[in-house]
């Protein structure tokens, strides 16, 4: 049985459109005027783009609807098991509770309403003064201006200078800075940028599973061919040059593979590439001809011992001209994640190096029709790349902030690691960066069973009845790619205050423990 599909199974039980409305069926639909005219509507299902179908982003899809639909019933009086709804399936820092760095908000605040200037003692000086230089890098010394497309003169250089920092002064050009709006815009404008042909030509794009569901959704939504490669959870998630060598070659049987995809710190599984692994990915790169998308956005959360952060830009220059003057690369960064946890601002920027200079013009003319990134994330960017100095009036407590919050994200990886690894039937690699555990769940036959009866995949049952019993919201390792016969896996964030996360990972140990005699 175990090996019986949900596809199957709804073959086998002959499950009818003629349940659905016209609507869903995507029928024309009649809508009577007030003439007593019917006509169709012009845009059905069967009418719209069907790319638009095939997307799926598993951290806002089902689960995450339902636990919405179970706040406003709590809100309106109606009794559950639970008091609240403990949303563990997105990185979204601040609305878990982590606090914003005080200079980066007093700066904001002071660019918004540019009166705040004039007060005294309210607001420390190097704030303002930063704030200064941010607005009259605005056109009429105003956010709500629009910048130039590829982002304001001022971030970007700050963003160059940044980079050079970080990578030990690899030159860094701030012409080949792009201000995005987050990670996810740059993402999906690089994407734009490689899909073409047709059939066997068509483009595929290597990305890893498990997967950030941005990186499907976005392929699906361009027509482009998924070409997946697996991440070796006995290592911990690390990558495998035979397995991305095993990917590339079948892939070329039926698409032409044009880029490799990589997430690190990775995003559901929190490992650290080491720096023979990128060296080993950057030589693969080149010899298979793919053009590097780096997704660097975790970058500052590293915890595990003998982990460190190396960015694949710094890498490809040490590795000297054979591959720094050679490979493509573009590499992501942006305001939501790391210490800030600026979700809401949707700032970030692009680094792309070796791109050829005429369709670097056109990805300047791509990005100019959405006029520009948000001001306010660009003046986040800015401050996120050059914060208080040693001796400003701000640094102390900066840096005091700073550390306190990433020491904090540290505690809690050990935490999910020590708790989950205490339960039979779940494990979990050690959580080296960034915001995720990716634990592993066994599920017994019988809720196997059920789940292929109700059309679920397996873990989307586990997570949905761990909801609706809990309150507590993960997301099923299923929606990022992971599937198994007789296991499924579960991302849950580490983001919640350490009170709050012991009290979610003891009821997920009660819940996992309570599930598996229920269906043993």
């Amino acid at each position: 049985f175990l090996s019986y599909t949900i596809d199957e199974y709804l073959l086998d039980t002959n499950l009818s459109l003629s349940s659905l409305t016209a609507s869903r069926r995507g029928l024309p639909q009649k809508k009577m005027s007030e003439n007593g005219i019917s006509r169709p509507k012009v845009l059905t299902l069967d009418t719209m783009n069907p790319t638009v179908k095939m997307v799926e982003y598993a951290v806002r899809g089902p689960i995450v609807q339902r636990a919405v639909e179970l706040e406003k019933e709590l809100s309106e009086g109606i009794e559950k098991p639970f008091t609240e709804v403990i949303k563990a399936n997105i990185g979204d820092a601040q609305a878990m509770g982590q606090q914003p760095i005080t200079f980066f908000r007093q700066v904001l605040a002071l660019c918004s309403y540019p009166e705040l200037l004039n007060l005294d003692n309210t607001f420390p000086e190097d704030a303002k003064n930063r704030a200064r230089l941010i607005l009259q890098s605005c056109g009429g010394s105003s956010l709500g201006a629009y910048s130039p497309s590829q982002g304001i003169d001022y971030v970007r250089q700050d963003v160059a200078n940044y980079i050079e920092r970080r990578d030990g002064g690899v030159p860094c050009d701030p012409d080949n800075i792009y201000l995005t709006t987050g990670a996810s815009d740059g993402i999906t404008t690089i994407l734009k940028l490689l899909v073409c042909g047709q059939g066997i030509d068509r483009t595929g794009v290597m990305i890893s599973i498990p997967q950030y569901p941005l990186y499907s959704a976005a392929l699906a939504e361009l027509g482009a061919v998924q070409i997946n490669y697996f991440l070796n959870e006995d290592n911990c998630w690390s990558m495998d040059i035979q397995e991305l060598q095993r990917a590339v070659n079948e892939a070329r049987q039926h698409c032409h593979p044009r880029a490799l995809c990589i997430i690190n710190p990775g995003n559901p599984t929190g490992q650290v590439q080491s720096r023979d692994c990128i060296e080993d990915v950057i030589r693969f790169a080149a010899k298979e001809r793919l053009f590097l998308m780096a997704d660097e956005v975790y970058q500052d959360n590293v915890y595990a011992e003998g982990c460190k952060f190396h960015s694949f830009k710094k890498v490809l220059f040490e590795m000297g001209p054979e591959y720094s003057e050679t490979v493509e690369l573009a590499s992501f960064h942006s305001t939501s994640k790391c210490y800030m946890g600026e979700c809401g601002f949707r700032g970030g920027y692009m680094e792309v190096i070796n791109m050829d200079d005429d369709v670097k013009s056109q990805l300047t003319k791509l990005v100019s029709v959405r006029l520009c990134s948000p001001v306010p994330g660009q003046a986040l960017m800015d401050l996120v790349v050059n914060p208080p100095q040693p001796g400003e009036p701000s640094y102390n407590c900066f840096i005091k902030e700073r550390t306190a919050t990433l020491s904090a994200l540290a505690e809690k990886a050990k935490l999910t690691e020590k708790i989950l690894n205490t339960v039979p039937g779940i494990r979990c690699n050690p959580v080296q960066g960034a915001m995720y555990s990716f634990p592993c769940i066994t599920i017994p036959d019988k809720a196997i069973k059920e789940a292929l009866e109700k059309g679920q995949q397996p873990d989307m049952f586990y997570c949905m009845t761990m909801l609706e019993e809990t309150g507590i919201c993960l997301v099923p390792g299923s929606g990022f790619g992971q599937k198994r016969i007789n296991e499924g896996f579960v991302v849950m964030t580490i983001l919640p205050p350490i009170d709050k996360l012991t009290i979610l990972l003891n009821k997920v140990k009660e819940f996992h423990q309570r599930f598996t005699k229920q269906y043993s």
